[in-house]
Order: C-alpha cells, then structure tokens, then sequence
C-alpha cells in the first residue's frame, strides 16, 4: 500500500512539463547579450554544417554507395528538410538557447526532455570532436602537399587509427574556445568571414571538377543497390547536423521569433545546393573505387586529375578554414544547450553562470572544451560521425514529434512560421528520421544504447532530484 503514492510522485515528476509561457518568459529575461541578427544566425547555422560532412565524411559515403552518393545526399537532405520545419516552427515559438531539448520539455515531458538534451550532448559535443579529427586529417594533407612531410601518426591519429594522440584536433578545439570565450558577437563575426572562406573553397573545387567529369564514372549507378544508396545517406545525414544551430542561439538573437526560422531554412539551402554540387563534380572526375580510404577526399580528387599539386593545396587550406568554423560554431551550440538544461537543474548550476563582462557562460565553455579535446584526441572519426547521426535522428524525430503536439494542446498560439501540410509533414519527418536510424549498423545501436543507459543513470542520480520544477512542488 505504502509504495503507491511512490509509483505516483515518480510518474509525475517523470512526465512533467515546463509551461510555454514559463519558457518564453525567461527568454526575455535571460542573462546572454541579445546581439545577433538574421546574416549572424544563418552564418552560425552554414558555419556548424557545412564542413568534415563533405571534405572527410564523403570519402566514407562513396565506398558505400557508389556514385548513388548524389541521392545519398538527397536522402539525407530530405530527412533533414522535414526537421528544419518543425525547427522553424518552434523556434520562433520558443526562442530559447535549449533548442530541441526546450521544445521536448515543453511538449513531452521531463523524462523525454532529458533524453533530448542527452541526445543532443551526443550531436553536438561528440560531432565537434569528429570535425576536429577531420581538421588534422587536413593539416596533414596540406604539409604533404606544400613540404613534402607529415606530422608523425604517432600525434596525429588516435588508437585504432595508427597513433597514440590527436594532437591537431586537440589544438583547434583549444583554439575555438579561446575565440568564443571572447564573446558571442566576436565569435560570430570570426564565423562569417570563414564561412566565405568555405563557400569559395566548395565553388571552387566544382569549377575545376567539372572540367574532368566523365560519363563512364556514374555507371553502373547503384553497384552497390538500394541498401548501398540507404547505408550511404545514413553516413552522410552527419553532413547535416549542425542546421539547427540557430536554435540553439535563441536567446542571444536580436528578434528570434522572426530570424530564426528564416535562418534555419535559408542555411539548410544553401548547403544542401553546395552538396549536391560538390558530390556531382566529385563522383563525375573520379570513378568511385577511387575514394576507399580517403579521409580527405576532396582534395584527393583535386590530385588525382590534376598534375599540380597546388589546387588541392589550396583546397585543404579551405577545409582547413571550413572544418575550424564548424568546430566553433557546434561548441557554441553545445555550451547553450547545457546553459538551458543546468538553469532547469538538471546539470549542476556552475554550467548555467555567466560571465558578467563577456556574457559567456565561461565555465560551461571550459567543461566543455577540455570533454571535447579528450574526445577528439583518442576516438577515431568513424566511430564519432555514425554515433552522432543516430544522436541527432533521435532528436530530431522528437522535435517533429513536439510541433504535433503543441499544435493539439496550443492551437491558437502565435507561431511566426507554420509547417506547412501538417501533420502529415511531421509525420513524415518521423518516419524518415526511423528509417535513417535503422540503416546504421549494430555497433551503432549498441554505442547509443550504452549511451542513452548512462544518461538514463545520471537522470535518476541526479537530475530528477534537483530539477527546478521538482523544486517548485
């Protein structure tokens, strides 16, 4: 009889949801600076994505599916396309810096929201660590191409990959930090001028591509079949992550309800016209059996058609530049996620301080830096980049999740942006999220289960207790 009540308090406080109007009100009152306008925010959210996804993940695709890897793309932008609209919609009905996480919290309840933020630990945090392995991989090219040497493998490849440390992907963690220790709208203004760098590096690289691209190279199309054409839009739906970085931004935006959904469909845009391209031009110059162990694939094209070596020199000094943004940008977007999930009491409050001159949460940024490092120093890029995909499915499949909810629960609440054909858009978005997650392999599933069991550990350790909604019983 006694262990009733129990099995109630413990559902309750598990299902429990954090007002709208709550949420929307401490956007507008929050500590962060209010600085950024539509350009910064859509820079922010190219800057997370477009960088290792197409100048190292596409190496990993090709030998997947084959010249498919163009559909393979498609498949992966499509998915991402019905999860930047629910993102829209939200984001302009709750501009918080919690993204995904504060949209499940709003929606779904505690448990659900925290297995968000956890998931989006895992596309952020993680993925950050895999584009700076990608980054070394590309400092290394650039030494081979300019100097006729390489860093040792010994301090530029972690265990599994022939080394014992990571040394470059460490130094552009490190580097990123420091930058956006400095403030947001520093950091922002750093982001757009490498963004640029990055568009014209991919422009480039098509104009010289496309001279060498032979018919003979897209056929047989699908060598490898439909599963090859799945298996590859699944590795490269990693070239994605990174769209909703806007989101993530909500609270440092100058007029959120209005830029940030503009900023997260216009980013996802342009990358997915940049992709498209760049896989066409790359697949077309060389045949695709070419691209087996070639983590930096793009200029490995460049090398193979051309007889200088000084375009692909120019072309890793662009993914060099691209590849930093992306780090600085993901980091940005992971410090203001546990920003949101320790002011709810989830994580400890230290990660939710900010610094009263920079307006930085300074101590987040350090945790998360130094976890980031490590992480990058000793886990090798494939392992990373699939783990962070399902991460990211996940997420995004519950965002989609949230807009059908609220739009049963609050129809009539102002919403800048509206998905349009729901909920069949919506549902959609679910479904194709699922069928992504399902063409990852077993070792995939495994990481993420031990993943989200430790979170699940770490939930009813800590956080269900020291929530501020438990607080407010």
């Amino acid at each position: 009889m006694t262990s009733t009540p129990t099995r109630v308090r413990l559902g309750t406080a598990l299902w429990r949801r954090k007002p709208v109007a709550d949420l929307v009100a401490e956007a507008g009152h929050g500590p962060l600076k209010r600085s950024l306008g539509l350009g910064q925010l859509t820079m922010l959210s190219i800057g997370a994505t477009l960088g290792s996804g197409i100048f190292v993940v596409l190496g990993e695709a090709v030998p997947v599916a084959g010249p498919a890897v163009v559909v393979s793309f498609g498949l992966a932008g499509v998915t991402a396309l019905f999860s930047a609209l629910s993102y829209a919609e939200l984001a302009g009905m709750i501009p918080l810096s919690g993204s995904s996480y504060s949209y499940a919290y709003a929606t779904l309840g505690e448990l659900v929201a925290w297995a968000c933020g956890w998931c989006l630990i895992l596309e952020y945090g993680v993925s950050v660590a895999s584009v700076a392995v990608g980054w070394g991989q590309y400092v290394n090219e650039l030494l081979r191409l300019a100097f006729g040497f390489a860093l040792p493998e010994s301090i530029s490849g972690p265990p599994g990959d022939g080394g014992l440390v990571n040394v470059p992907a460490i130094v552009v963690v490190l580097l990123a930090m420091v930058l956006l220790l400095s403030g947001a709208k520093e950091s922002a203004r750093a982001n757009a001028i490498m963004v640029g760098v990055k568009i014209a590096t991919l422009v480039l690289f098509c104009a010289i591509a496309f001279t060498a691209v032979q018919a003979g190279n897209f056929t047989p199309f699908l060598p490898l079949g439909l599963a090859g054409m799945s298996a590859g839009g699944a590795k490269l739906f990693f070239s994605y992550i990174g769209f909703d970085a806007a989101s993530t931004a909500g609270e440092e935006a100058r007029n959120p309800q209005r830029d940030l959904p503009r900023a997260i469909l216009l980013s996802l845009g342009i990358v997915t016209v940049l992709y498209c391209l760049v896989a066409v031009a790359a697949v077309g110059a060389l045949p695709w059996q070419q691209f087996d162990d070639q983590q930096a694939a793009l200029s490995h094209v460049l090398t193979s058609v051309l007889d200088s070596p000084f375009w692909a020199g120019v072309l890793a000094v662009g993914a060099i530049v691209a590849i930093s943004s992306v780090v600085l940008t993901v980091l940005y977007g992971q410090t203001r996620i546990l920003f949101a999930m320790s002011r709810d009491g989830l994580v400890p409050n230290a990660l939710s301080t900010v610094h009263p001159r920079t307006g930085i949460p300074r101590t987040n940024t350090l945790v998360v830096s130094a976890f980031v490092a490590v992480l990058a120093a000793f886990v090798p890029l494939g392992k990373l980049a699939d783990a962070t995909s399902i991460g990211t499915l996940f997420a995004f499949g519950l965002v989609n999740i949230a807009v059908l909810v609220l739009r049963r629960r609050r129809p009539d609440d102002a919403r800048t942006f509206r998905v349009p054909f729901s909920p069949v858009t919506p549902i959609l978005g679910v479904l194709c999220c699922a069928y992504m997650m399902f063409s990852l392999d077993g070792a995939t599933w495994v990481v993420f289960g031990g993943w989200m069991l430790l979170g699940l550990l770490l939930y009813f350790g800590y956080g269900i207790r020291r929530s501020r909604l438990a607080e407010a019983k």
